[in-house]
């Protein structure tokens, strides 16, 4: 197995991934029991929470802006020193409007690290290589979270939860990798030099409605599916840390060989898998009666995510590498447009019929199935649909 060395593009990649998973992993596994069981949270506040949370994702397009101030690289670190400090500030008051303002300090961190490690992993790796290698940064992460929350699950069967000790932690221990991706890491030369302007490109269109929907299905996920677990079948905070142990061991192991297989199948195949899949989830999730059903949706549910990788691959083939930057920035926008809106929406319909959010989601699934036919057997500039006129494979890449 080759190993990567430390001051490489790919070892920053890999310290940033690791440093986002401990700091939002940890804040997101204890946030459904600390907001519940100290803060007296219902349905309606943890949906405004959770769309609060949203709005920086929503304005990740102002990360091309910052960026004609400061390199793509330094912007990346100070964002997860930035959500290690929210992370790690999260539960000194347990009242909700401490939460909310913790809350957009941390997502702030988090959503424009997203945005620059998507960016910086479709500019430094080949088109050849990324599905392999986001494969595995995604195996990193979750190995990560493996190790992290089974650490908290450890401490959790010992002793009573002390929610300020683990939040300060996490948020500390991300502080320190970004300091450390800071002091040790070279600062490397952009190898395309990227537009520093806001745009849209028609020809980009698939790949928009792909990334609008993606978000609005994933909103319901991470908002509902494990506020389901608590609130409906009383599920304890130690319970809800090894079910995402049990995840992250699933996707460390799976993670890698997801990638692999997009490579071989192709984007448009994968994509079809994934939605299907989430379509017979949703539908699940609506009607389910069962702590044990509920639990196996929650864990097929969560695996699925891996298949998202395919979009990235689908839109790296077919940008022009010089807006890979500026594009990154504008799809978290658009990924996040429906998030901001819906998490306190549903929030209002979960209090009157929780199976409803859930059939909306299946909904969604639906479109983006739809949408994933339009993929070309092979994407690529100037055949970016199957609506394109360059249907023609090319020989030579």
């Amino acid at each position: 197995m080759n190993t990567i060395p430390l001051k490489s593009r790919k070892s920053l990649l890999y310290l940033l991934a690791i440093g986002n998973t401990i700091a939002f992993a940890t804040w997101q596994v204890m946030l459904n029991n600390f907001a519940v069981e100290q803060a007296s949270f219902s349905g309606e506040e943890i949906g405004i929470l959770q769309s609060l949370r949203e709005i920086p994702g929503f304005l990740a397009f102002t990360a091309i802006l910052v960026m004609i101030l400061i390199r793509q690289q330094t912007f990346a670190i100070l964002a997860l020193i930035t959500l290690g400090v929210g992370t790690a500030i999260t539960a000194f008051y347990p009242s909700a409007l401490w939460l909310y303002f913790t809350t957009i300090i941390m997502s702030i961190g988090f959503h424009y690290l997203e945005t620059l490690h998507n960016s910086l992993s479709l500019q430094w790796l080949s088109k050849e290589e990324a599905p392999r290698i986001l494969g595995k940064l995604l195996s990193a992460r979750a190995f990560c979270n493996l190790s992290v929350l089974g650490v908290i699950y450890l401490y959790l069967t010992f002793f009573a939860s002390d929610y300020l000790l683990i939040y300060v932690l996490a948020g500390g221990t991300a502080v320190l990798i970004g300091l450390f991706c800071w002091s040790v890491i070279p600062h490397f030369e952009d190898q395309v030099v990227q537009r520093k302007e806001l745009f849209l490109r028609k020809k980009y269109w698939l790949y928009y409605l792909l990334t609008f929907f993606a978000g609005a299905r994933r909103q319901i996920f991470v908002v509902f599916a494990g506020f389901l677990l608590v609130e409906k079948f009383g599920f304890p905070v130690e319970n809800v840390v090894l079910l995402t142990l049990v995840n992250a061991a699933l996707t460390s192991w799976l993670a890698p060989k997801v990638g692999s297989l997009i490579s071989y199948i192709g984007e448009r195949r994968a994509l079809t898998l994934e939605y299907v899949g989430l379509i017979i989830i949703f539908i699940g999730y609506a009607f389910v009666e069962s702590i044990s059903v509920a639990i196996a949706l929650y864990l097929l549910d969560h695996l699925f995510f891996a298949m998202a990788i395919a979009i990235k691959t689908y839109f790296q083939k077919i940008a022009d590498p010089a807006d890979i930057a500026a594009t990154s920035s504008i799809s978290f926008t658009i990924n996040h447009i429906a998030a901001v809106v819906l998490p306190a929406l549903l929030g209002l319909l979960w209090v009157i019929d929780h199976g409803a959010v859930f059939l909306i989601g299946a909904a969604i699934a639906f479109c983006s199935l739809l949408l994933s036919q339009l993929i070309p057997e092979h994407p690529r500039q100037g055949c970016e649909t199957r609506l394109s006129t360059q249907q023609t494979p090319q020989t030579v890449d």
